[in-house]
C-alpha cells in the first residue's frame, strides 16, 4: 500500500530490481506510478483505499505478504487496524509496518502514540510482522525549498541532531524484510548514517548553493504558528512537526548500524541526497 508515497514508491523499486513479483496499491489506479514507466517487469497495479473496504478485499486477494506505509493522519489508527484485519481475513501472512519512533503509550508524540496502538493490534493478530520506525525522512527536507529562496531555515530544536535516512534505503530494508525470512519478524528503528542539527544543514545547504542560509530558532509556539498561517499546514500537522523537533531535545538522536547490518552497505548520506536535490534548493545542475 502507499505505492506512489515516498517510502512506498522507493519499496516498489527495490522489489523491481529484485525481480520479486509485487502488486502496486493506489487510490488513483489511472495515474501513472512515478518512474515505473519503462521497466521491464510489468507492474499490477490495482485500486485500494482504506475507506473502502471492498476495494481492500479485492486488492488483497492471492497476495501473502503486505507492505502497509500510510500517510500520518488523524484517522490513521482506525484505518490502519482496518487494513490489518482485512488483510488477515484475506489470508495475508505477514506486514511489514512502516512505524515511527517512540511508538509508546505515553509517547509526548501523538501520532507515535499512533503507531504504537497500530504496533499493538498487528501483534494481537497473531500474524508474523515487520516493524520499521525510520526517523527522520531527508525526502522531508525538500519541502525546507520556500524558506531556503529566503535564506532561512526555521526550527524549534536548536542544536539538536536529528536521524534523517532516505526513504530509498527503507524501501531496501523493507524489501529485504518481504524477501528474506531471517529478516522478517524483527522491529527495527533506521537512521542514517549521522545525526545532524537544523544549524548544520542550513550551513551545508548554504555551501552547496552558494548563498548563505539562517538558521532561525522559534519557540514551539512561533514554529507552530509559522507552519499553520504560512505553511498552510494542518493543525494537526504543525502540531506533530512541533512535538517531532521537541523530541529530538529532550531524546538526542544517534544513528545506529541496522541499515547496514541488514543490506551489508551504509545508508546514503545526507551530503549525497542535498547533492542529488541541490537544483530544488536554488543550486545550478543536479550535482
Amino acid at each position: 500500500m502507499g505505492a506512489t508515497g515516498a517510502t512506498g514508491n522507493a519499496l516498489l523499486h527495490s522489489l523491481l530490481a529484485l525481480g520479486a513479483p509485487v502488486r502496486a496499491l493506489t487510490r488513483t489506479p489511472d495515474r501513472p506510478i512515478p518512474g515505473t514507466a519503462g521497466t521491464r517487469q510489468p507492474v499490477d497495479v490495482r485500486y485500494a483505499d482504506a475507506n473502502d473496504p471492498h476495494s481492500l478485499h479485492t486488492a488483497f486477494k492471492g497476495a501473502d505478504q503486505l507492505f502497509l506505509a500510510m500517510a500520518n493522519s488523524p484517522e490513521q489508527v482506525v484505518l490502519e487496524t482496518r487494513v490489518i484485519d482485512i488483510a488477515a481475513h484475506a489470508g495475508i501472512e505477514h506486514i511489514v509496518k512502516i512505524s515511527a519512533p517512540a511508538a509508546e503509550p505515553d509517547s509526548p508524540v501523538a501520532i507515535s502514540r499512533g503507531h504504537h496502538a497500530v504496533e499493538e493490534h498487528l501483534r494481537a493478530r497473531g500474524l508474523t510482522h515487520t516493524i520499521l520506525r525510520p526517523y527522520a525522512f531527508m525526502q522531508n527536507l525538500l519541502r525546507l525549498a520556500p524558506t531556503i529562496a529566503q535564506g532561512v531555515v526555521l526550527g524549534t530544536a536548536g542544536d539538536s541532531p536529528f536521524n534523517h535516512i532516505d526513504c530509498r534505503d527503507i524501501g531496501d530494508v523493507a524489501a529485504a524484510a518481504l524477501t528474506r525470512p531471517h529478516v522478517a519478524g524483527g522491529t527495527y528503528s533506521l537512521t542514517g548514517p549521522e545525526a545532524v542539527s537544523h544549524p548544520e544543514i542550513a550551513s551545508r545547504i548554504g555551501a552547496l548553493i552558494g548563498h548563505r542560509i539562517r538558521y532561525v530558532n522559534l519557540t514551539p509556539e512561533e514554529l507552530r504558528d509559522n507552519l499553520v498561517h504560512h505553511a498552510h499546514m494542518p493543525t494537526w500537522l504543525a502540531h506533530h512537526v512541533t512535538e517531532i523537533q521537541q523530541l529530538a531535545v529532550t531524546r538526542p538522536e544517534t544513528p545506529d548500524s541496522t541499515v547496514t547490518d541488514i543490506l551489508g552497505r551504509p545508508p546514503r548520506t545526507l551530503d549525497a541526497f542535498l547533492r542529488e536535490h541541490r537544483a530544488v534548493f536554488g543550486g545550478q545542475g543536479a550535482g
